[in-house]
């Protein structure tokens, strides 16, 4: 943990180099007076994202999306951003408390995902693996899609609260494996646990033979789970295109909520297939929520005070003075005001 924490710490401080470097995101447009009228951005496999589906639905106005890449991690997504190789980036909004702890120059925007009955994070182990229990786990793996976010804060709650100590939690292995070939992963042996998600969880249990361990929801109930970041010098060069994404992101989060599961997945399937990346969009019939519970996608203090108190608890922010409302705005959403 502490080579990580170290790991970590040294990736902030060459973030806020390169954000300072790239501090005229957009520069030439700027320069002019001008916003940006165009957001990069990277995406995830057969995976159509708010914002993709925000665009696809002509709610982001005359903004467009450019797309430079995919990812499988929250956390690299909006370094990603800090630094400038993107305009904006989504993440657990845990990982965000902590990028923003290293003084990173960013703020979130609008909640993109979360978890509920219809979208939520489980862990799974095979139907006949001897683990039940929090104290099965002392010195098993966990495959999670990368450290440091979701998955590892989900596991570590459930650890805490089922008792053990934390040198009993050290001997838990966290192993990152990509979301893809976690199931394969689990089904031959080379890890204990699956953290699965989205649609490759629905995939994976139609499959059969698995069994959830712990649920995000069966701890925290139905809650925002992750929010959209921008650097704050790009806001301040361009509101107008900041409100008009932002908003765009919110109207395309409740579209998706009033719609039944079946229009949004014809939806997502037609854009997969316009986009012409080369996906297998079987995954999307599974699809039935982003899981984000506030009206167009609102963020509320308590999506980021659970997990401040929760990394000072773990000593990760060494009691720092960090509050909610240094991490996001509501500002520029146009659809939760």
């Amino acid at each position: 943990m502490a080579t990580r924490r170290s790991a970590l710490a040294a990736a902030a401080a060459g973030i806020l180099t390169a954000a300072l470097l790239s501090a005229c995101g957009g520069s030439d447009a700027a320069a002019a007076g001008e916003q940006a009228k165009e957001l990069r951005y990277q995406g995830w496999v057969g995976t159509v994202t708010p914002a993709e589906l925000a665009e696809s639905l002509g709610y982001l106005d005359d903004v467009r999306l450019k797309w430079i890449g995919n990812t499988i991690s929250g956390p690299q997504d909006i370094q990603a951003a800090t630094t400038g190789d993107t305009d904006f980036g989504g993440a657990f909004n845990g990982a965000i408390v902590k990028l923003k702890a290293s003084k990173a120059p960013i703020t979130a925007v609008v909640s993109y995902y979360g978890s509920d009955k219809g979208n939520y994070s489980g862990f799974f182990v095979l139907k006949d693996s001897p683990i039940k229990t929090a104290k099965d786990l002392i010195g098993k793996k966990i495959g999670v899609n990368t450290l440091g976010a979701h998955a590892e804060a989900i596991t570590k709650t459930y650890l805490t609260r089922a008792g053990l100590t934390p040198d009993e939690i050290k001997q838990v292995e966290l192993i990152v494996v990509p979301p893809v070939n976690t199931e394969q992963s689990l089904r031959a042996g080379q890890i204990d646990v699956a953290a699965l998600s989205g649609t490759l969880r629905d995939v994976a249990i139609e499959h059969g033979g698995i069994r959830p361990l712990y649920t995000d929801v069966d701890l925290l109930g139905d809650f925002n789970g992750g929010s959209y970041v921008l650097r704050d010098d790009f806001i301040k060069k361009n509101p107008d295109t900041v409100r008009k994404f932002t908003t765009g992101v919110a109207k395309a989060v409740d579209w998706s909520r009033a719609q039944p599961p079946a229009t949004v997945q014809a939806k997502f399937k037609e854009i997969i297939a316009k986009r012409g990346r080369n996906e297998d969009d079987s995954q999307v019939k599974f699809w039935k929520s982003y899981g984000v519970v506030s009206p167009g996608g609102r963020i509320a203090d308590t999506d980021f005070s659970v997990w401040i108190d929760w990394l000072n608890g773990t000593g990760e922010l060494k009691k720092n003075d960090l509050k909610p409302a240094d991490l996001y705005s509501n500002e520029y959403n146009g659809a939760a005001s």
